[in-house]
């Protein structure tokens, strides 16, 4: 996230930088911002000093105004969990009042439409939340939008690479060279990422410790790995 935020270059009207990413602090930092602090950010909603509660009451009755208003079913768990969502990262044009929540994936690449089924997944999760904060936004006349980007890498480092470097592109990230470079970063970083999880596996299974074993969780031990198509050679004797 990091690295989009420092690529991307694109100045609006007033010669100043276009996109902003505030939840992004460092290279090895980032801070997800919740609910509240993203309608503070868009001015649609104020942080109240805390030990009253106003805060949680104010965003629930507008969180109950979305649902009925939209014939969603909701319970108080689902408001709990609804509050509780936070996206990986967040862009902000201020001054056309875009705000785009950034999710950033690794998944299972075995099966030729994992990317679609992983797009369609993380739709599905924020989905609701889009709505409610467009819904806010048009109800205040606030003129702010809200969509989601999603950047979706296998864990064997597949990728669309037009839709990746498109996506990239639309969050101001237009050299075409930094795009590649970010690209190529994000693969290696995966491959990585794949290669020490599956160093740290092969030496659980190999290892006569349970203590070794019970640090991954059950389901990696008791199934095989022929389904992640993930092959450990044998111990050497």
């Amino acid at each position: 996230m990091f690295s989009i935020r420092k690529s991307s270059t694109e100045l609006n009207e007033a010669l100043e930088s276009r996109w902003h990413f505030p939840s992004a602090l460092s290279p090895e930092a980032h801070a997800e911002w919740g609910l509240y602090k993203i309608l503070e950010y868009m001015g649609l909603h104020v942080i109240l000093p805390p030990g009253a509660g106003q805060n949680r009451v104010r965003l629930r009755k507008d969180i109950e105004e979305y649902h009925i208003a939209y014939d969603i079913d909701l319970d108080e768990t689902y408001i709990d969990t609804f509050i509780a969502l936070r996206p990986d990262g967040l862009a902000f044009d201020r001054e056309k009042k875009i705000c785009v929540l950034l999710e950033y994936t690794r998944a299972i690449d075995t099966n030729e439409d994992w990317a679609e089924k992983k797009e369609q997944e993380k739709n599905e999760t924020y989905s609701s939340l889009l709505g409610f904060i467009n819904h806010l936004s048009h109800r205040e006349k606030s003129g702010w939008k809200a969509s989601q980007t999603n950047f979706t890498t296998g864990v064997r480092s597949s990728l669309h690479t037009h839709q990746f470097l498109t996506r990239l592109e639309s969050l101001g990230v237009k050299n075409k060279n930094t795009r590649e470079a970010i690209r190529n970063r994000t693969i290696q970083r995966t491959l990585s990422m794949s290669d020490m999880i599956l160093k740290f596996l092969f030496i659980a299974l190999n290892s006569k410790s349970d203590c070794t074993l019970q640090i991954l969780p059950t389901e990696i031990v008791n199934k095989n790995m022929e389904k992640f198509n993930l092959h450990l050679q044998p111990p050497r004797p």
